[in-house]
């Protein structure tokens, strides 16, 4: 079986937002990337594919050169080899038809895409890239199984979780559950030196339209000053929640 888990170079959610250009820009200066948190549940998943039935694991990015740190990451982890296309990530459409190409030129039996990446939180590419290829497709999905060419997935849904059977080649947009957190891998030393030797290949972009353009980001507005009140204040209190809080 071969699988393709696309990865998201995203900020670390620890890292302090700014903007420039008029707040049309995300301002990258002194932030940490990593590995989309959805995407490495699925990463994590191919890798007990890769373990458990033998199946090889590539992983693949539309980014410009400096990605290339979190797919090393991603070998680290144990994936056997590296795709970058070589393009800025501007809008979903553009990255579907990115990674649709490389779909089906390695001709792979199940591509594992987080369900959203936690920068921008479009969840447009996993849909848009069974659209375009016409495979099948299972969105926020928890539970994965595989057995030859059929499998089983179990995904969330308002209320409840649906159980779904249905036939490579799949396109699935993961998210916690895939695996649990205490079984996400943390590269080892063994794992870091190999990662050097293996294949990171970088493709030059197809021709694709670029569809969406971020005109302008505004953060949260900055939460108020907490108030504090003794144990004896009650009436102050019950004043407060109701008159300036307005929430009795």
């Amino acid at each position: 079986m071969k699988i393709l888990v696309c990865i998201s170079h995203v900020p670390d959610t620890t890292s302090k937002i700014n903007f420039v250009n008029g707040d049309s820009e995300f301002d990258t200066n002194g932030v940490q990337y990593v590995i989309n948190p959805n995407d490495e549940f699925g990463l994590t998943r191919a890798i007990w594919f890769q373990e458990q039935q033998g199946a090889n694991v590539t992983v693949v990015n539309v980014g410009t050169p400096d990605t290339e740190p979190t797919l090393r990451k991603a070998l680290a982890i144990g994936a056997n080899e590296a795709i970058r296309v070589n393009a800025a990530a501007t809008d979903g459409f553009y990255v579907a038809k990115q990674l649709a190409e490389v779909i089906k030129t390695g001709s792979y039996d199940l591509i594992i895409c987080g369900k959203e990446s936690l920068d921008y939180n479009g969840g447009m590419v996993p849909g848009m890239l069974a659209g375009l290829l016409g495979y099948n497709f299972v969105n926020s999905c928890t539970e994965l199984t595989v057995d030859g060419t059929s499998a089983k997935a179990s995904r969330e849904i308002d209320g409840g979780k649906e159980l779904i059977a249905t036939s490579l080649p799949l396109i699935v947009g993961g998210q916690k559950g895939l695996v649990e957190e205490k079984d996400l891998r943390i590269p080892n030393m063994r794992g870091i030196m190999t990662a050097r030797t293996k294949v990171l290949t970088v493709l030059e972009p197809v021709d694709a339209s670029v569809e969406t353009k971020a005109v302008k980001f505004e953060k949260p507005a900055p939460k108020s000053v907490v108030k504090l009140f003794s144990a004896d204040d009650l009436d102050g209190l019950v004043n407060a929640l109701h008159n300036e809080a307005k929430v009795i």
